[in-house]
């Protein structure tokens, strides 16, 4: 069935799209969702795109008399399974309200931004955070591989301490395991720079740390490195000319 075919049966509409280009095609157009709902309908959109295309939705399903939220999801596959995502909205608190025992199944932490936007601009916030602080984190490591700290003993270390997040923390398995199972590929940690970076551009924000780490991520990318994102520890302990063969983990 195309978009269409399914808003025309539906009251909710739920779409979780990877970017802007991936929103227009599902939203817009003849087989678009817009072409199928009807007035009255929902649209939940759970997508990571930038808050202009959030806003450019709104306008329009506001024009066929229905009413659209951007509800942007923080976290990955297992918080998908444990129904603990948490959710920023952007939209008319009404509709926030209407969708929110449907946005309480997928996460009980959902929180009303403000207006169309607010919610895909306060998840471009928070992916900000996730993708530096998944480089300082491969850079660390790589510090400390190649000023003679063991390898095991480095990780196992890093694990105890109160720096890293739970979410740094289980991606220490990957690196143990040197396998990196995606969960957030690194092409979408890359694409969220890039809307973030564009944001601030819009509002006059300098971010040179986000720029930095946007390259890198490009770098590794160009290597053909598109799994978790946290294949950036392997790519900088490559960059600083240390081997990744879990040989020397086992040796442990």
């Amino acid at each position: 069935q195309t978009p269409k075919e399914l808003a025309a049966n539906c009251q909710v509409v739920m779409a979780c799209v990877t970017n802007d280009e991936a929103q227009q095609e599902v939203m817009f157009g003849p087989d678009g969702a817009l072409a199928g709902v009807h007035a009255g309908s929902v649209i939940i959109d759970l997508s990571t795109v930038s808050p202009d295309a959030s806003r450019r939705l709104f306008q329009a399903a506001k024009e066929q008399g229905v009413s659209m939220i951007d509800a942007a999801v923080s976290g990955s596959v297992p918080q998908v399974d444990q129904g603990s995502l948490v959710i920023f909205v952007g939209g008319e608190h009404q509709t926030y309200q209407q969708c929110k025992p449907i946005l309480d199944v997928l996460g009980h932490n959902s929180f009303f931004m403000g207006a169309s936007g607010m919610g895909t601009t306060m998840k471009l916030v928070v992916n900000t955070l996730l993708g530096l602080s998944m480089q300082a984190l491969a850079e660390a490591i790589a510090l400390g591989e190649k000023a003679g700290v063991e390898k095991g003993l480095l990780l196992d270390v890093l694990g105890q301490t109160a720096v890293l997040t739970p979410g740094q923390k289980s991606k220490l398995d990957n690196v143990k395991r040197e396998q990196y199972p995606t969960n957030f590929a690194l092409s979408l940690m890359h694409k969220d720079f890039s809307l973030v970076l564009s944001q601030a551009y819009d509002v006059s924000v300098s971010m040179p740390a986000t720029a930095a780490a946007q390259q890198m991520y490009a770098a590794a990318m160009a290597k053909g490195m598109d799994a978790d994102f946290s294949i950036m520890i392997q790519f900088m302990e490559e960059l600083a000319g240390l081997s990744t063969s879990s040989e020397e983990l086992r040796r442990k």
